[in-house]
């Protein structure tokens, strides 16, 4: 890329001299500007000085009211971390702006700039700093009417409703003893395994056989309770007990006790235990919500079909300050997560098979994709003129709360507060600009979806629609426990 240096300069008088520095410019791609700053002696002296006035402002002595204490004194009550941020923030304040100017740069107010301060010594009078001034992203649109995309059958089949309910009726089920007949696949088993030449009395774990490895399940199929036997165990990488993870190990494996989930009977006591009139109004309930569940999952097929084959087909230039923010947000908030967990964000990129340069990798390429969608989307909803009434923003909010599981007005009221209703605003325009492409677009009939779709409760109505997902909140609220 083309580089560009300059200096500002100027006669030195107290309203010039701290505009006077030098400036060497790096285009990094049609919306990215990168610049060298290199401040002066005089800029860096200022900047302590009125960093040393606003913290003195807060330092109370005996004697002199606020910002009014000699010098010296202020400085030896000052922390020294707190003094060099000070004197950085308004370093950078002041020089950015002119930095910007001397490049003719208009940059996108929307986005932040980002900035590295690489130098700032007080002593030696010296500051320097990089940063990436964010232009108004391009976009060149390809025809986004008469898209085609392949939509999979809507058909619910009975087995489909069956496997509902009967997934119902095992959260209403008891967990009873087997004593009658060996073990096998589904059921509850507490079981001891003791590795070969390893001192004590083993460990116990339990599993749900068919969901734990294929080695553990395998030995443990036809076994009765307490009965043992020996075999070679290939662990898998994410099992449990670390020290075995991962390798391959002669061990005795002892079924220790065996339970099954018992089933209420599929009648009409149940079905008005789940708040349903009879055995054949829950199955009617149950179809209609694998109907919403199935018309949600084939939305948000279509949905991505749409905007990946836009995404690609159009020109679109952003500035990497758009997406490397999303990218650092999202890394902060799984990081987070997992440090309540007690651990580490290397640890999680281990437990999913990868290294941490290639997780953070992979999220920067994921967040400048859902960049680059939501400018597809805003750019459709401009040239289509369209409108987000009142009455949609208040299903959007509805759409939301049941996200996150919170009451909508609770949300309401943390969006609020952490300045976020720009979030539910946009979700609203990706709604209406998705809908918009799905009715113009070219559809065939594709294949059915491998899995079958979960149902909602029976006992409530599933919306149709959820939130489009391009942009996310800078923070969400809590979910609350499923009762």
């Amino acid at each position: 890329m083309p580089t560009v240096s300059g200096t500002l300069s100027g006669s030195l008088t107290a309203e010039s001299v701290f505009f006077a520095m030098q400036v060497t410019r790096e285009d990094l791609n049609p919306c990215t500007v990168q610049l060298s700053i290199v401040c002066t002696t005089e800029q860096v002296t200022e900047a302590f000085d009125k960093a040393l006035k606003t913290i003195a402002k807060e330092v109370r002595l005996p004697g002199f009211r606020p910002g009014h204490a000699p010098k010296h004194m202020v400085e030896k009550m000052v922390d020294e971390r707190e003094l060099f941020n000070q004197a950085a923030e308004e370093l950078i304040n002041r020089t950015y702006p002119k930095a910007v100017e001397s490049q003719k740069l208009q940059p996108d107010t929307g986005v932040r700039p980002s900035v590295e301060l690489t130098e700032l010594d007080r002593g030696g009078k010296k500051a320097s700093y990089t940063a990436k001034v964010p232009l108004p992203p391009k976009i060149e649109l390809a025809e986004y009417k008469g898209l085609a995309a392949s939509k999979p059958p809507m058909e619910v089949t009975n087995e489909e409703i069956e496997f509902q309910i009967t997934e119902l009726r095992k959260k209403q089920g008891s967990r009873e003893a087997i004593t009658d007949r060996t073990a096998q696949e589904g059921d509850y088993a507490v079981v001891n395994i003791k590795i070969d030449g390893e001192a004590g009395e083993g460990k116990n774990f339990m599993v749900v056989l068919g969901q734990s490895f294929a080695g553990l399940d395998g030995a443990l199929a036809g076994m009765s309770a307490e009965e043992m036997k020996s075999v070679t165990l290939e662990f898998p990488d994410n099992f449990g007990e670390q020290a075995w993870a991962g390798k391959k190990k002669k061990a005795q494996v002892t079924l220790n006790s065996i339970s099954a989930i018992k089933m209420p009977d599929l009648d009409e006591a149940f079905a008005k235990s789940v708040q349903t009139e009879s055995v054949d109004d829950l199955k009617a309930r149950m179809k209609d919500s694998i109907v919403a569940a199935k018309d949600q999952m084939v939305r948000d097929m279509l949905q991505d079909q749409l905007l990946e084959n836009l995404r690609t087909s159009s020109k679109i230039e952003v500035s990497d300050n758009m997406w490397e923010a999303l990218a650092n947000q999202r890394l902060g908030e799984i990081q987070n997560q997992q440090a309540q967990q007690g651990k580490t964000l290397e640890q999680y990129a281990e437990e999913n098979g990868m290294t941490m340069d290639g997780f953070v990798q992979a999220w920067r390429e994921q967040a400048k994709v859902h960049v680059e969608r939501a400018m597809v989307v805003r750019e459709i909803f401009a040239k289509e003129k369209l409108q987000i009434t009142n009455e949609e923003l208040n299903q959007e909010l509805f759409f939301m709360a049941q996200e996150f599981q919170v009451e909508p007005m609770e949300l309401l009221e943390f969006m609020r507060k952490n300045d976020s209703l720009q979030e539910l605003h946009f979700r609203s325009i990706s709604r209406k600009v998705t809908n918009f492409l799905i009715d113009n677009a070219n559809l065939t009939e594709g294949e059915a979806p491998a899995k079958p779709a979960k149902a909602a409760k029976a006992t409530k109505a599933k919306a149709d629609d959820a939130p489009a997902k391009e942009e996310k909140p800078k923070k969400a609220p809590a979910k609350k426990k499923a009762e």
